[in-house]
C-alpha cells in the first residue's frame, strides 16, 4: 500500500470514529439506548454499536433513520 493509500485509509477510519462519537452523543442526549435506537431503525443493536465505534460504514438511509430517531439533523454527525 502506498503512502497516499495508507493516509486515505487512516483518514476514513478517523472520520468514521468522529461520526460515530457524534452519533453516540446525540443518542445519549436524546436518552435513547442502543437497543431502542436499533429497534427504531430496524437493525440489530450490534449494528448501532459498530457505527458508534467507527467499525462499520452505515448507509445513507440508516444515517437518516438514526438522525430522525434521535431528533438531530443529519448534518450534525457528518460535518
Amino acid at each position: 500500500m502506498s503512502g497516499a493509500s495508507r493516509f486515505a485509509a487512516l483518514w476514513v477510519l478517523t472520520r468514521r470514529q468522529v461520526i460515530g462519537t457524534r452519533i453516540r452523543r446525540a443518542r445519549r442526549h436524546a436518552n435513547v439506548t442502543q437497543m431502542r435506537l436499533a429497534e427504531l431503525c430496524g437493525v440489530d443493536h450490534r449494528t448501532i454499536h459498530r457505527i458508534e465505534y467507527g467499525v462499520s460504514d452505515p448507509r445513507l438511509g440508516l444515517l437518516l433513520q438514526i438522525s430522525q430517531a434521535v431528533g438531530a439533523p443529519l448534518a450534525d454527525p457528518v460535518r
